[in-house]
């Protein structure tokens, strides 16, 4: 699993008072590529309305056991969201190579 950490704004965590909620210290924010994924999905618009479609199917216990473990998803539905919105969303690489086919540089040369 790729993450990175992002510490908590203000330090402070709602709901603790008194002596041991200010003797702990801000723990820092876990930011996952699945939580960047389904932001991403949430802002441009992806996860709006009612969830009405209903899709199931069958895998390898191994290869949803390693998607889980990878992605940190703990439910099926976590994880097929997150798949769904993986492949719904344009790769920006590739985006970038198909626009950049066949061209080089103005002062790019070749050595043969």
């Amino acid at each position: 699993m790729v993450t990175c950490t992002a510490s908590s704004k203000g330090g402070k965590r709602p709901g603790k008072a008194g002596a041991a909620g200010r003797a702990r210290s801000a723990t820092p924010k876990r930011i996952t590529v699945a939580s960047v994924v389904m932001e991403e999905a949430r802002r441009t618009g992806l996860l709006d309305g009612d969830s009405t479609e209903h899709v199931s199917f069958r895998a390898p216990k191994a290869l949803i056991d390693a998607a889980k473990h990878e992605s940190g998803a703990t439910k099926p539905t976590e994880l097929g969201l997150l798949a769904l919105a993986m492949l719904a969303q344009p790769d920006p690489a590739a985006s970038y190579m198909q626009r950049t086919r066949g061209k080089l540089g103005a002062d790019h040369e070749l050595d043969y």
